[in-house]
């Protein structure tokens, strides 16, 4: 009995060790593969933005210091800018459907690691050997500490995977880890809004930790609606739950309020410390959202975790100084002197000082909020003329383009 009992003992063992390793959704090669995916999708999204943006502002700064009369969007160099800009997006938007939230999001120092080398690049200035080095030296240590960062952040990031479907999504939703997070970041968004609207505590800190809590929340519904686009796409239809709907809406309606706050903070404050400052904080917060909402370091050892860790601390470093040798903005820009117009009032005449238009068109010579004119183009300036003032044959010496000093 024993010996014919045994064949069909193991026959029906067998379909149950067969479900037993089906249950485990990825290996661990398959794992680093798709981490490996996404992080090579995030890197070139991110390279392809920054060529983008670069080249728009090429575009703009071109337009301005010329006389040509078309519009940005009429040039090629532009609608180039923007299809690229565009295929960035997609790149970075589809890296959150393979690797996990905490992998992606640090990716980002890779941009403000492009936008460096494409500026050294693009500024072709004439300079000596001691004030390139005197100049540039902490931008290529940032550079380098920003590469070293990336490396550990992809080789010891969190390789916890599952597929983004319709179930997993609303479990996590409703677990109780994230929803005493979500608690948390609306009492505290809640006191920084107030402080910044009623209290008018307008600090770089308070804008970018404001953009930086919406910001979680845009790359938690974003990993969420690319996952489930890329099940749907694998032949699991998801787009039937609603869950994938209130993710859209919840993605969009954060990256407009953060976009917001993003532009009050460059109406305040200089764009390298709300590059610096902005990646620390919107990397930690999000790092945070996804292993709360995603659980990407369940399973992780200590050591991984803590390289991870370092990763990001060299990113932030690199990063840090890459931003400090960005050049400050001018409080004042040259203008044309009125005291060499006929007719005009002096800027000392009886007390009373004539300041200039910080507000004029280019044709005076005022630039606002132009970084990287002065190195590529010089600001326009009224044309030479010669008025017959007084008697015959004396002409009135030509405008004068002078710097305001702070003292004056």
């Amino acid at each position: 009995m024993e010996g014919g009992n045994g064949p069909s003992l193991q026959l029906q063992q067998l379909p149950l060790a067969t479900a037993a390793v089906s249950v485990q959704p990825h290996t661990d090669s398959f794992s680093y593969k798709e981490n490996l995916i996404g992080a090579l999708l995030a890197i070139f999204g991110h390279l392809v933005i920054s060529i983008a943006l670069n080249l728009q502002k090429y575009t703009h700064i071109r337009l301005a210091g010329s006389k040509d009369p078309r519009a940005y969007f009429r040039t090629k160099t532009w609608w180039c800018g923007l299809f690229l800009l565009v295929l960035g997006e997609l790149g970075v938007f589809s890296s959150y459907a393979f690797a996990p939230l905490s992998l992606i999001v640090p990716l980002s120092a890779v941009s403000l690691v492009a936008s460096a080398i494409i500026g050294i690049i693009f500024i072709k200035e004439k300079w000596k050997p001691k004030d390139f080095l005197r100049r540039y030296v902490l931008s290529f240590v940032g550079c380098g500490l920003a590469i070293v960062g990336t490396y550990l952040l992809i080789t010891f990031g969190p390789n916890s995977h599952e597929k983004m479907t319709g179930e997993n999504i609303t479990r996590h939703l409703v677990s109780w880890p994230f929803l005493l997070y979500m608690l948390v970041e609306i009492i505290i968004f809640c006191l920084l809004l107030y402080f910044y609207k009623e209290k008018n505590a307008n600090y770089i800190v308070v804008i970018l930790l404001l953009v930086a809590l919406l910001g979680s929340m845009t790359v938690v519904t974003v990993k969420a609606v690319a996952g489930m686009l890329v099940v749907s796409i694998q032949g699991n239809l998801q787009l039937d739950y609603p869950i994938f709907y209130i993710m859209l809406v919840c993605m969009i309606a954060t990256a407009i309020f953060q976009a917001t706050f993003l532009a009050q903070a460059s109406q305040l404050y200089d764009s390298s410390q709300i590059a610096s400052i902005g990646y620390i904080l919107s990397t930690t917060v999000a790092i945070t959202a996804g292993a709360t909402f995603y659980l990407d370091f369940t399973g992780e050892d200590v050591l991984h975790i803590c390289m991870f860790a370092l990763g990001c601390l060299i990113a932030f470093l690199g990063v840090f100084l890459i931003t400090r040798n960005r050049k400050k903005s001018v409080p004042f820009e040259p203008y044309i002197s009125m005291d060499a117009m006929p007719g005009m009032q002096n800027m000392h005449d009886k007390g009373i000082a004539v300041q200039p238009d910080l507000k004029a068109s280019f044709s005076y010579g005022a630039l606002e909020n132009n970084d990287n004119m002065p190195e590529i183009y010089t600001p326009a300036t009224l044309p030479i003329v010669q008025e017959q003032h007084g008697s015959k044959g004396v002409s009135v010496p030509p405008y004068r383009v002078l710097e305001h000093s702070k003292k004056e």
